[in-house]
């Protein structure tokens, strides 16, 4: 499929090709080599069954999620050029959590395209918010090995540009930022995140993830990943804390 890596033949590589095409419309990225496109969404279940047909989505993901947080930091920088640094990382912390980046990527049916093992299809795979978030960080790293950063910024740009006038209606902030500015705040001190326990076959992983505070513990949390185990926990531990805020000012 060059534009592409090959996937399958006949038939197959044609529906594949049109639906490719068609997606590339949505996103309103012209690919030079579409099997990057077709590599972002296919998932490692499916890698896993079909090992000669090309790698999984796992690595772009993985330079997906560093062209998001550059590209969006630059977005946010220039529509808000006097706010402060903290301001800055909350403000990106709404705009790409993960729930954010799930609610973009069903916005333009990209669960309908992605590659998936059997096992992961019938357990509702295309409706995953990990896995759809996971695919969405993935396709913009497909944009930028394509066409590079402008490409990737002008990308960024379209998905989050809308969003940025209504950050106030965004409920998703991220609560590990959260705990950080809190604990700094009262205590001088970060939180430390354990890993407890990983469990689950691999397309159905659950992470049980542990927030410490120096000697204490403040919570666990878990979820489908560490990432969002980690959340979970913060999330948990600023309601602990925020119970314990003494009268009249803060603790140290």
């Amino acid at each position: 499929m060059h534009r592409g890596e090959s996937q399958g033949t006949g038939k197959a590589v044609a529906e594949r090709l049109l639906a490719l095409e068609n997606l590339a419309l949505r996103l309103g990225y012209d690919f030079y080599d579409l099997g990057l496109l077709d590599r972002a969404l296919r998932h490692s279940s499916y890698a896993h069954e079909n090992p000669d047909l090309g790698p999984s989505n796992e690595q772009l993901e993985f330079l997906g999620d560093a062209v998001l947080a550059l590209t969006v930091s630059d977005l946010l920088l220039s529509a808000s050029p006097d706010s402060s640094e903290g301001e800055l990382s909350r403000r990106r912390a709404a705009l790409v959590n993960a729930r954010q980046l799930a609610a973009l990527a069903k916005s333009m049916d990209l669960g309908n395209f992605l590659l998936l093992g059997r096992g992961e299809e019938q357990q509702g795979g295309r409706r995953k918010p990990s896995l759809l978030a996971d695919a969405l960080e993935a396709v913009l790293a497909a944009v930028f090995l394509d066409g590079g950063l402008a490409a990737a910024r002008d990308l960024t740009r379209r998905w989050f540009g809308p969003l940025l006038h209504r950050e106030g209606d965004l409920a998703w902030q991220d609560a590990k930022t959260a705990l950080q500015e809190l604990t700094q705040e009262r205590f001088k001190a970060s939180p430390v995140y354990l890993l407890l326990e990983e469990s689950g076959p691999g397309h159905e992983k659950h992470f049980q993830v542990e927030v410490h505070l120096g000697e204490r513990t403040l919570s666990q949390g878990g979820g489908p990943t560490k990432k969002q185990a980690e959340q979970e926990a913060a999330r948990l531990a600023l309601a602990v804390l925020r119970q314990e805020e003494p009268e009249g000012g803060k603790g140290g």
